[in-house]
């Protein structure tokens, strides 16, 4: 018989969340370490550092004020430097997909600089979202939508977003099509790509080929979740957790392609259900958008596994100042750098 599932009738008890960190700048993406350390994408330049002890630093290149000082929130989310994935080089340094720069950039932890990919084929690379790399050491790119305003591609209809590899110094193209691609993940034998379509609500795999081909494209889990996906990381047993964004739920697909709801911090608002019926009539716009959110972090935007069991869950969000973090039933997949 299988074992049974450690998610089975777990839900988040809002008064169990703690948090970490201030004053942030969209924390959109965390990394974790087995120290206890959390590096945290901020609209600053960089990432913030925060410590064990819950001390914090600012490692960015020159910080940037444009996120802080918008004057509306259309143009803070849409302009300027917003570091949105992250992930660890094999040295320790820091690798951006930069959602405001378009850019794939590297980052050492003293906030030293420089841009790794800015174009694909001789033209711009678009809305650049997440980055991952494997335990090959190959950094795999994604790319929401080739158009600049981003919020104009939430939309059923807009399918221009692609996965890109990049390796031995050459990006290119592997998967292409995707309605607003979003995190990426690979299950515990890289044979799996796991791609979230924010605009399709719905998550996509397809399985790697040795060569970094993708091939066998299939929907898992539900074909409609009824919102939109942002983040998503496995659990060591592995469930697919995510994140709903904008109307602020996690979520975990079970192996068998369940879905289950971990928390909901939404709450069938009026504000969410509009967002969605839009969508439905692709006339989504930012006002809309922006009239939703929770009061934890929000627009949650992502979960990660940490602590020395991997059993503590920080969320990751685009609106938040701090990072809300509860414990799991189940550890996470480690990641390469664990």
């Amino acid at each position: 018989m299988a074992a049974p599932n450690p998610i089975d009738g777990f839900e988040v008890d809002p008064a169990a969340i703690a948090y970490v960190g201030e004053n942030l700048q969209r924390p959109e993406c965390i990394l974790a370490e087995r120290d206890g350390s959390l590096w945290s994408a901020d609209a600053r330049g960089g990432v913030v550092h925060i410590r064990p002890d819950g001390t914090q630093t600012l490692i960015a290149q020159s910080e940037a004020t444009h996120f802080a000082s918008a004057t509306d929130e259309e143009t803070r989310f849409v302009a300027g430097t917003l570091p949105n994935g992250l992930a660890f080089a094999r040295n320790g340094d820091i690798l951006i997909s930069n959602f405001g720069t378009d850019r794939l950039e590297i980052m050492t932890r003293d906030g030293q600089s420089r841009v790794l990919a800015d174009t694909i084929d001789g033209t711009p690379i678009g809305k650049v979202n997440f980055v991952l790399r494997d335990s090959r050491d190959r950094i795999w790119l994604t790319i929401s939508t080739r158009i600049k305003n981003w919020m104009q591609a939430m939309s059923p209809n807009v399918s221009d977003g692609y996965v890109a590899l990049y390796e031995n110094g050459h990006l290119r193209i592997v998967a292409d099509g995707f309605c607003f691609t979003n995190e990426i993940r690979f299950d515990a034998k890289e044979e799996w790509l796991y791609v979230v379509e924010t605009g399709g609500k719905r998550v996509t795999r397809l399985r790697a080929l040795p060569n970094g081909d993708l091939t066998d494209r299939e929907t898992f889990g539900p074909s409609d979740h009824g919102a939109f996906i942002d983040g998503i990381a496995f659990d060591a047993h592995g469930n697919l957790w995510g994140t709903h964004v904008m109307t602020d739920r996690i979520f975990a697909i079970t192996p068998d392609g369940d879905l289950r709801i971990i928390l909901d911090d939404d709450r069938g608002s009026a504000a969410g259900k509009a967002l969605m019926a839009a969508l439905e009539k692709d006339v989504v716009t930012p006002e809309l958008m922006l009239a939703c959110g929770g009061t934890i972090a929000p627009w949650f935007a992502s979960v990660t596994f940490g602590g020395p069991d991997l059993r503590t869950v920080y969320v990751g969000s685009l609106r938040g100042a701090r990072i809300p973090f509860f414990r799991s039933p189940v550890a996470g997949l480690p990641m390469v750098h664990w």
